[in-house]
């Protein structure tokens, strides 16, 4: 096939693709015999002229034809596949586990599962249709299940999140494609795997996840739900077996950690044996502002046209902090996503449609351990220290506040001309009395500069809820270059160990812990 770059269609003549790349390759429509879209994104940086850019691979009669074009954006289609094949030779003796179904566990697990290993996977929540239930009770009664809510359970905490694919990593070996296509096999929608940035929706990725555990049972995967490591068993820097809710003991050599970033217990017990470091990360709010205003400022009179628009905003502060929007949600909800009893801490969620009246965003300020203590476990401490004082100040509910009250350090007593759209309950309060004053100003004199890129983000009724402190784990795990802790047969894995940030990293990183266990072990039972 032959691959082509930059082919640029008016938003309004989407229908004319094909016809477009006829024109391009200087052949007629009915000489092309089938063609792949391998990227779309959406070129708005000249307004009103707002352009979809497509790269596409398209299969011609004659491809000799790009010897006469002389287009660096013609050329034949690269080999873009994704290739493993399993080395290891010491053999195991008990199934491999995987602690959390995330992400980075499913993944980790389904690869495993695919070459024969077996993976007992154990998660200390619900199993997805289950959980959804326990969420959906909480958002409406305020009762908490500390073990099966929006951070822990089947799928992790993305599951009730906007579903966002979009990562930085950079991945030679095409790991990220073979991602897409298993999310695809299980229920995604197909444009996941061209679009600039693909998103599931939480609504969707549901589905996904309990079709993903079924083909990793098909293949020999075990589940085990409600089932919380409790601690190790290790004889000669070796791991033996694991403790489950206390009691229960699994005979194993390999156990890898995809823990996420809120299992706080989970970490505690772990720094009795592994190797550990606080590692930077980032706290601040969440805003919501109305989608069409978003939408306007970055499309013009296009929006109508196009999907609600995305941001990322970034700012570097006088006091050196970094300040950026991190997890932004068009379309979508915030969410009450505790999992600890008297905290409360907050997320954004969207569905495939994105249809909320609604934008939201967290607006982050960078932290370090200097601003927390340097021992491995000072930056859950920091976080509980918010998330307690957010509990309080909201008493149980969200806390919320407008954007001119915050800037006035004041209770306001009304909401302005933007619906407040939140899973859980809220209430109006002032949010800086639980913020250090360096996060504050932070967030003001970012919030300030962002509103000359899109211009409203700074308006006075915005609402400004709190607290979001999961922005990534605060901890990492130290693994060599094999992807093994200090410990023989323990593998930190995907975002709660602190080599991931987001859906498809953790995806990523869950594929590669697999494969550091297949090329080292053989698993024949």
């Amino acid at each position: 096939m032959i691959r082509v770059r930059q082919v640029r269609i008016n938003i309004k003549e989407k229908d004319k693709l094909k016809n477009k790349i006829a024109s391009i390759l200087k052949i007629k429509e009915q000489d092309i015999i089938v063609y792949n879209i391998i990227k779309e994104s959406i070129d708005s940086r000249y307004k009103p002229g707002i352009y979809y850019v497509y790269e596409v691979d398209v299969s011609i009669k004659d491809e000799s034809i790009i010897n006469k074009l002389h287009n660096k954006d013609i050329f034949i289609s690269p080999k873009e596949e994704y290739e493993f094949t399993p080395t290891g030779n010491t053999k195991l003796n008990y199934n491999p586990v995987v602690v959390g179904s995330g992400p980075a566990g499913l993944f980790c697990a389904y690869m495993l599962s695919l070459n024969g290993y077996k993976p007992i996977i154990i998660e200390r929540g619900e199993k997805v249709e289950d959980r959804v239930k326990t969420v959906n009770n909480f958002f409406e009664t305020g009762i908490l299940n500390p073990e099966s809510n929006v951070q822990f359970g089947e799928g992790g905490a993305g599951t009730f999140s906007d579903g966002k694919l979009n990562t930085m990593v950079k991945d030679k070996r095409n790991i990220h494609k073979k991602v897409f296509e298993i999310f695809v096999e299980c229920g995604a929608p197909k444009e996941i795997m061209y679009k600039n940035k693909p998103h599931i929706g939480t609504d969707i990725l549901r589905n996904v996840i309990k079709n993903l555990r079924e083909k990793i049972i098909s293949m020999g995967g075990i589940f085990l739900y409600n089932t919380k490591l409790t601690d190790l068993v290790i004889k000669n820097n070796k791991l033996e077996e694991i403790i489950v809710n206390d009691n229960k003991h699994i005979k194993t050599n390999i156990l890898v950690l995809a823990i996420g970033h809120s299992a706080r217990d989970t970490f505690y017990m772990l720094n009795n044996y592994l190797k550990m470091e606080a590692k930077p990360f980032a706290v601040g709010v969440r805003v919501q502002h109305k989608q069409e205003m978003i939408s306007k400022n970055q499309y013009g009179d296009s929006y109508k046209y196009l999907e609600p628009a995305s941001y990322k905003l970034t700012h570097t502060c006088q006091n050196g902090r970094g300040v950026y929007t991190f997890c932004m949600c068009p379309g979508g909800y915030v969410v009450n996503s505790s999992s600890e009893e008297g905290m409360l801490c907050i997320n954004g969620m969207s569905e495939s449609k994105r249809d909320s009246e609604n934008a939201n965003s967290a607006v982050i300020v960078t932290v370090t351990p200097k601003d927390f203590g340097e021992s491995p476990l000072d930056g859950i401490e920091y976080q509980r220290t918010l998330e307690r004082s957010a509990y309080k100040l909201g008493n149980s509910n969200i806390p919320i506040q407008l954007y001119k009250d915050f800037k006035d350090n004041k209770i306001g007593n009304n909401i302005g001309t933007i619906n407040p759209l939140f899973k859980g309950k809220y209430t109006l309060t002032n949010l800086r009395k639980i913020l250090p004053n360096y996060i504050s100003e932070s967030l003001i004199e970012g919030i300030t500069e962002f509103d000359k890129k899109i211009k409203g983000f700074a308006q006075d009724d915005v609402i400004v809820a709190g607290i979001e402190a999961r922005t990534s784990s605060p901890v990492r795990i130290i693994r060599d270059d094999l992807g093994l802790s200090n410990i023989e047969g323990i593998y930190p894995c995907g975002e709660g160990a602190g080599y991931a940030g987001g859906i498809t990293s953790s995806a990523i990183d869950g594929i590669k812990t697999s494969e550091n266990i297949m090329n080292k072990y053989t698993f024949n039972n």
